[in-house]
Formats: structure tokens, sequence, C-alpha cells
């Protein structure tokens, strides 16, 4: 999962992109409106976190009102010390999917977060399954056939991503894009780094053949291999 943290108070942007990322979530921050709107606009994020008092010409509400008329589909969360009802109901009419006031529990944060970003899947469970691999997203556990997956959170992002697109092949690209943030050398081999060591940790159970390689291409999950 990708998220964009839209806050221009940097040391709460730092501690929200360092908890998410101790979750094994891509967290990538920017500080203004303007950034924002090009952010969302470039990349496809899962979320994003939306903070209402910006600095420049744009707050929350009108980067939230922004991107819904460039038809930018991404969830929003916005995240504001305003808690009045009417500033609820703007954000909510401006095209934001959930409200959470300031000051709030980083645990309540990173559940709306995993929430929202389930919105958009056919199955909105926290447990992803294909054959005998379950993801539970909640606890961040991997199992084949029940025995536990000892996966870096990276690792666990990659399949992770997979499980979200089952049976469809997916570019490195792609990959990169919904795993890594702007720091990410594009063009490198780390995608397929990380896919070598996962596809080893499942072989240790006999499972390697969920993740094909398409040549040329990309790779593509098979549930019932």
């Amino acid at each position: 999962m990708r998220v964009l943290i839209v806050e221009d108070d940097q040391r709460l942007a730092r501690l929200l992109a360092a908890g998410l990322r101790d979750e094994g979530v891509s967290a990538d921050v920017v500080t203004s409106g303007d950034q924002a709107v090009a952010a969302a606009l470039a990349t496809p994020f899962d979320v994003i976190t939306l903070d209402v008092m910006l600095p420049g010409g744009r707050d929350g509400f009108e980067v939230c009102s922004e991107l819904r008329r460039r038809r930018v589909r991404t969830p929003v969360l916005m995240l504001t010390a305003r808690d009045a009802v009417g500033d609820r109901v703007r954000g909510l009419e401006t095209g934001a999917d959930d409200y959470l006031p300031k000051p709030f529990a980083f645990v309540e944060l990173l559940a709306r977060i995993r929430a929202l970003a389930r919105r958009h899947l056919d199955d909105r469970q926290a447990v992803l399954q294909a054959g005998r691999l379950r993801l539970d997203t909640a606890s961040r556990l991997a199992t084949v056939d029940g025995a536990a997956l000892a996966l870096t959170n990276k690792e666990f992002a990659v399949l992770e991503y997979l499980l979200h697109h089952p049976r469809q092949v997916i570019s490195r690209t792609q990959i990169e894009e919904g795993v890594w943030t702007y720091d990410f050398e594009g063009g490198s081999n780390l995608v397929d780094v990380y896919v070598g060591r996962i596809r080893r940790k499942l072989a240790a159970h006999g499972a390697e053949a969920l993740i094909v390689t398409v040549r040329g291409a990309g790779y593509r999950l098979e549930p019932t291999a």
C-alpha cells in the first residue's frame, strides 16, 4: 500500500510517515496544496491523508475538490484540528471519504487508512487468500497451510500487491509505483530481487508456483497454483 501524506507540520509528517513505514506502508510526504495535487495526479496512491490547514493558495478543502474535479478517485482521509460539524460536512461534500480530527491515536489512523484502501476492492476483508497462501493485512501475518512465512515489511507489501490483483499480469513499474516511494530508483532490478526472495520462502512450503513470471511483461499471481 502507498499513502500520500499532505501535512505542513513537518514534525508530524515525519512521525506519521515513520509510523506507516514501520507498519509496512510506503509513505510519501508533501507540504502544500499544489504539491498534493501534482503528486496525486502523477502517482496512483491507495490513500491520501489530507490536512485542512495548508500554506499557500489552497487549503485541504480546495485540494480535495480539485482532485475530484480532475477525476482522481483515490480515497481521501482529512486530518484537521477543526472538529466542528460544519467543517466535517464541508470536507465530505468536497469529496473526502473520511474525516479524523486532531489529536488522534495512530492506531485509529492506521485502521482508517487500511479500511479506505480496501474500498475499491471486490473483497474488502482484511485477510487475503490465494490457494494455500493466506495474508492477514491487519496482523501482518503470512502463512502457507498455517505455517508462518518470515517476510520483511517490503516483501509483505509486494506479496500483498500481487494478491490484490490475482490472475492479472502486473508489470515491474506497477509494483514499483504501488510499493515504493519517490526515492526508489526505477529501472533497477530491485523488484526482481524481492520477488525472488518471496519465491524462495514460498518454495520452502512447496508454494513457489503461486507467482508466475510473464516474460517481458512482469508477474502474475495464480491462486490455484
